[in-house]
């Protein structure tokens, strides 16, 4: 009689999926199936990954957080509408909501739904409200909110390019849009380890927190796609926006860049 193959041992299972998992994280930080998976993988890291972005930034990423949203001169219009883009668990959107002078409205817009339910106590829904938005395609009129930010959220877009001339759409003239994003250090040793730890670290000790194959293999690859800063730049400019500046923050591992509405 024909005898049962056996069964494929746990380990080796375990490394084809692996293997599998990171080609699509490949894939889609070079644009295929982009949206798609990062709406499912978003989705599904949800819970942990507040927990995740504070533990493997070493907190940092609050304080740059902070710092993009000075760059965002919410002061100077500290009663008007702004945008959160790419919320996710609505982080900068509460940041913001909290400021003792804001007097005014955050939006805080995303596609991966489970993400902003995990960050929908973070402010009163009178001063900060959650929308499920692509930011493709912004169920917004023009000029309607006063200023945006997205943090950490830009190079995870389909297409880039439509998603910084929807934002330039929604934006009132005089108002900023500021980018936090992360980058790569220009310093040879700073790169070194960021490479380091952005490759090697992180991706074990994402996948071990979040039960995630691929999210935080994602991550890494789809900084080293994404723009460097002059080019990011270039991409602002040709979206409409004027005025475009841009600053490196602890030796380049990020970046924040501001592009200015015209017709103020």
């Amino acid at each position: 009689m024909p005898v049962a193959p056996a069964p494929r041992p746990a380990k080796e299972t375990s490394t084809i999926v692996d293997h599998g998992s990171t080609l699509v994280a490949e894939s889609a930080a070079r644009g295929d199936g982009k949206s798609e998976y990062v709406q499912q993988m978003f989705s599904d890291i949800a819970p942990r990954y507040d927990l995740l972005n504070h533990v493997l930034s070493l907190n940092i990423d609050k304080s740059w957080r902070r710092h993009a949203l000075r760059a965002l001169a919410w002061t100077a219009r500290p009663n008007g509408t702004y945008l959160d883009l790419c919320a996710g668990t609505l982080d900068v959107g509460a940041t913001l909501a909290r400021q003792t002078d804001f007097t005014g409205f955050v939006i805080g817009a995303d596609f991966a739904i489970p993400m902003l339910r995990c960050g929908a106590d973070k402010a009163a829904r009178d001063v900060l409200s959650p929308v499920g938005a692509d930011a493709l395609a912004l169920p917004f009129a023009d000029a309607t909110v006063d200023g945006g930010i997205v943090a950490f959220g830009i190079r995870n877009v389909a297409n880039l390019d439509l998603a910084l001339r929807e934002a330039r759409r929604v934006i009132k003239p005089g108002g900023r849009f500021v980018i936090l994003e992360f980058s790569t250090p220009r310093i040879a040793l700073i790169r070194m380890l960021y490479h380091a730890y952005f490759h090697h670290v992180l991706p074990r000790v994402g996948r071990l927190v979040s039960g995630h194959r691929s999210a935080y293999t994602y991550l890494p690859m789809s900084v080293a796609q994404f723009p460097t800063e002059e080019r990011l730049a270039d991409h602002l400019w040709r979206a409409g926006f004027e005025t475009v500046t841009w600053e490196r923050l602890m030796f380049g591992v990020a970046a924040i860049h501001v592009g200015v509405v015209a017709g103020a």
